[in-house]
């Protein structure tokens, strides 16, 4: 049986009109957008610039040297102690802060009369400026009328007033013990938050089953806030690895450098020894440390989040 043939029919629709374009997106990103490159792209690339340079003296031009300020910085011992100085100072942070606001926001959890007014009470250490801080913990850790040399004439063994800020095995202790207290408060309002996610009805499962509560955080709301905790630890990497204020005015980097940072060895360079070019160095090998400890953490919370989805 032959088929008719159907007729072709030619595509007479009409030309697509030329999408108008919004502006008002790229208007308003158009300020961000500026300022990241004004104040964030632009000094990232004047440092790497300069960290090829050497400066004979202020005032005079710098001279390309290639890279020679980075092997000056890989043979220099002092660099690879401040590193090591700089990563248990970030450790212990990470724990000790993380730790504190962990614990403060599992008791903040729980119903009590007052926990409105405690809640509140507890973010007063993130409020408070550096300085004042600072200020106030050097008065109390002042060898002569400190109250923490009060306590400390209490406790077994101690039998005279402790120089703590001039004792290179307290002073690192104390600079991370006023660090995670400045900063906890945040991390644990941020895991506050997180325990409210965790459903219910999984608790009360895992009561049902004859798990006690260490059992119950263990299985059921640790798992769930672990994301949480995984973002407050790059926060917490982060802010540490790049603190300056709170260890300036405490120690200065000393004694002996035994809290001398990266970012303390780069305004040293920089401001005492005027070498703006190995200044830029240091704070390159900075850079890139930070950057490299971030993208390993988001590593493992985007592989986290593959195994829980």
């Amino acid at each position: 049986m032959a088929t008719r043939a159907l007729p072709i029919e030619l595509d007479r629709a009409a030309p697509r009109k030329r999408k108008k374009i919004h502006w008002l997106p790229y208007m308003l990103a158009l300020p961000v957008i500026a300022y990241e490159l004004l104040f964030i792209i632009y000094p990232i690339y004047k440092a790497i610039a300069m960290s090829f340079t050497k400066q004979v003296a202020l005032g005079k031009p710098a001279t390309w040297v290639g890279l020679d300020n980075y092997r000056w910085m890989l043979t220099n011992d002092g660099f690879w102690e401040t590193t090591r100085v700089t990563f248990v100072y970030m450790v212990l942070v990470i724990v000790v802060a993380i730790g504190f606001g962990l614990g403060a926001a599992l008791v903040l959890n729980r119903q009590f009369v007052g926990r409105t007014a405690a809640r509140a009470t507890m973010t007063l250490p993130w409020a408070f400026p550096d300085v004042a801080t600072v200020l106030v913990f050097i008065w109390m850790l002042n060898p002569n009328f400190g109250v923490v040399n009060r306590f400390a004439l209490w406790m077994p063994g101690v039998s005279k007033m402790q120089t703590w800020l001039l004792d290179p095995q307290w002073a690192m202790v104390w600079v991370v013990l006023v660090t995670a207290w400045k900063g906890f408060p945040f991390y644990s309002l941020v895991i506050l938050a997180a325990l409210q996610t965790v459903s219910p009805d999984l608790l009360d499962a895992a009561r049902v089953d004859g798990a006690n509560k260490f059992q119950t955080f263990w299985t059921v709301t640790l798992p769930a806030i672990s994301p949480t905790l995984l973002l407050l630890t790059v926060l917490a990497a982060i802010f540490s690895f790049k603190q300056f204020t709170i260890i300036w005015l405490l120690t200065g980097g000393g004694p002996s450098g035994a809290t001398e940072t990266i970012v303390i060895q780069v305004y040293q360079t920089a401001f005492r020894f005027h070498n703006f070019p190995r200044a830029s160095t240091l704070g390159v090998a900075g850079f890139v440390m930070a950057f490299t400890i971030a993208l390993f953490f988001l590593a493992l919370q985007r592989r986290q989040e593959r195994e829980m989805g």
